[in-house]
């Protein structure tokens, strides 16, 4: 298998979830700040010229998600995602589109709008909206983590790459609240984790 990289975006999340599974891997850096993934050489494999993309033989896989539930199911022994057809398959699949449809979203808006544009771009007010969406979306992450160790339950799966991946961008940018004791808790709990040090180790 063969993973386009880089680091501090998407990418992170196939990468930590590879070496949860132990399985050789090829790593592709790419460099953002150079536009490698915008050379045509790399667009062949991604036309939307982003990453992460996986290449695991004669399939070429983009969208971290669907990355992280193809690599679950192609390693059942790993035992990264519940058993397909039970109760906590759902709540799998929720949560695994949870980190991109509630969480993801307003952070972006943040990123973009604090950080990324140009301080003359920037609107204020997409700030406030995204920040009390966010909010509302955290706290339903917290409620969910209350007796769990988890986010589906007491056993680590893909939907805690994805959760895990994108609160702690949220960490990073100082938006969890003190009221987000679960989250914290949960974020301490998944930097213990060999695996996920090593994806971001670099």
């Amino acid at each position: 298998m063969k993973l386009y990289y880089s680091s501090q975006t998407r990418a992170v999340r196939p990468r930590w979830l590879l070496e949860e599974i132990g399985a050789p891997y090829e790593i592709v850096r790419l460099s953002l700040q150079d536009g490698d993934h915008k050379r045509p050489e790399y667009l062949a494999v991604n036309p939307n010229g982003r990453v992460p993309t996986l290449v695991d033989g004669d399939l070429v896989l983009y969208e971290s998600a669907a990355i992280c539930q193809y690599l679950a199911d192609k390693f059942p022994d790993k035992r990264l995602a519940p058993p397909v057809g039970t109760p906590a398959r759902g709540l799998y699949y929720q949560w695994m589109h949870y980190a991109m449809s509630g969480l993801e979203p307003p952070a972006v808006a943040i990123f973009m709008h604090t950080i990324r544009k140009p301080e003359a771009e920037r609107i204020p007010s997409i700030v406030t909206e995204a920040k009390t969406e966010l909010a509302a979306a955290l706290g339903v992450v917290d409620r969910a983590l209350a007796g769990r160790t988890y986010i589906v339950g007491n056993e680590f799966t893909a939907a805690d790459v994805m959760i895990g991946s994108t609160l702690g961008w949220c960490a990073m940018m100082n938006l969890l609240q003190p009221e987000h004791q679960n989250v914290a808790v949960y974020l301490g709990r998944l930097s213990e984790r060999p695996a996920q040090q090593r994806a971001m180790a670099d």
